[in-house]
């Protein structure tokens, strides 16, 4: 009993401190709080549906970035800074990657890394340009992405431009590809690519005799092979994604296309092979960079990645790393995260990163542009 009485009386003391505190004043613990920054880094991705394997994948590069900026105590702005992910799923969806941006923006986050795809990047740039926020994608490359004149956006990989004429050169200088079939699934990243394709084909000296589309969420590809089966193609080229283009090489095998399959960097996943099964065996693809294994700080980050995420690297988690340690590094020689001061910081970038040196062009994209071709063997993408 004497002891209840002996804490309801210390208890009462301090609230009575408590209520005696002058107006204003703060404690020590109230202050060094108030001493602190927190700055948010927004990334969005498709987090659910047919490409959550990839935005997952771009998701975690960017909370590890962070995790090792926090451990760096960085000061910003004339004080203690901490960095704060903030994640979305934009569903790899227009419509939501513009509600996703106006939330981040509201959410007044200082950089945004994303989004994964080049359909929810370009209309969600808009939003982010007119806040001011500098964007950086690991993942988007439709050219239109950097041509739209904002002064905050910037990609680190190669465009489909880029990736299509890579691609054609291959398909009819290495492979002998004379006649060839494209399939593309009309969302801004497919068809773009699927045109810069063809085009650079007709320039090779080979000729498409064949130019199909379906969408990025069928999974019934039968009545649009069939068409192309009767034309003989020497190779079918699909612009768009994994999730469609597994069950199109198995659909492939059972219609008894004996053509080469071939893809980009959206193909150029483990997903593929797992959907295609036997039927993907020496299909080829592309990537908008360097193999993963000749990334220079592939090795390293790797292994960093698989110890905090018990996970395989898809694709893209080494970029939008990058594209996050790019936006910090602009804060830090800037001393703000204010994006109107760090932001001409992120233009004069010199930075050497896990998936190489990154500088911008005058426009955004990056410099020095790589395009990587493989094969799949025994299930591996193995390079070329």
């Amino acid at each position: 009993m004497q002891t209840r009485h002996s804490l309801l009386l210390c208890a009462l003391v301090a609230g009575v401190a408590a209520c005696n505190k002058p107006a204003g004043q703060t404690s020590s613990n109230d202050k060094a709080a108030e001493d602190k920054i927190v700055v948010k880094i927004g990334t969005a991705n498709p987090l659910t549906g047919p490409f959550a394997h990839w935005g997952r994948d771009a998701d975690d590069g960017v909370k590890l970035a962070v995790q090792e900026a926090n451990a760096e105590k960085l000061v910003l702005d004339g004080k203690p800074a901490s960095f704060e992910v903030v994640s979305e799923d934009d569903q790899a969806d227009p419509k939501v990657a513009t509600q996703v941006a106006q939330r981040m923006v509201d959410a007044k986050v200082a950089g945004i890394v994303g989004h994964l795809t080049s359909g929810a990047a370009i209309p969600a740039s808009r939003i982010y340009s007119d806040a001011g926020i500098p964007m950086i994608s690991g993942s988007v490359t439709s050219p239109s992405f950097t041509q739209q004149g904002y002064r905050n956006t910037f990609r680190l990989i190669a465009n489909d431009q880029q990736q299509g004429e890579a691609l054609a050169k291959y398909a009819v200088g290495k492979l002998g590809a004379k006649r060839v079939a494209v399939i593309d699934d009309r969302t801004t990243y497919g068809q773009g690519l699927a045109d810069d394709f063809a085009k650079a084909v007709e320039q090779a000296g080979g000729k498409v005799v064949k130019r199909e589309f379906t969408t990025n969420s069928a999974t019934d590809f039968m009545a649009v092979l069939t068409s192309i089966k009767g034309e003989k193609p020497d190779l079918l080229f699909y612009g768009g994604m994994d999730a469609q283009a597994g069950p199109m090489v198995k659909q492939m095998g059972k219609l008894g296309i004996k053509a080469a399959f071939m893809g980009a960097d959206g193909v150029n996943t483990p997903e593929f092979a797992k959907l295609g099964g036997g039927s993907a065996e020496g299909a080829y693809a592309s990537s908008a960079g360097l193999p993963k294994e000749k990334l220079p700080g592939y090795a390293d980050f790797n292994q960093k990645f698989k110890q905090q995420f018990q996970t395989e690297i898809q694709a893209y988690a080494p970029y939008n790393y990058d594209a996050a340690k790019v936006l910090i590094a602009a804060m830090k020689r800037a001393g703000s995260a204010d994006p109107a001061k760090y932001l001409p910081e992120v233009a004069k970038t010199d930075y050497q990163g896990v998936t190489g040196p990154v500088k911008f062009d005058a426009k955004g994209d990056i410099q020095q542009a790589t395009v990587s071709l493989y094969q799949l063997k025994q299930g591996k993408w193995v390079g070329l």
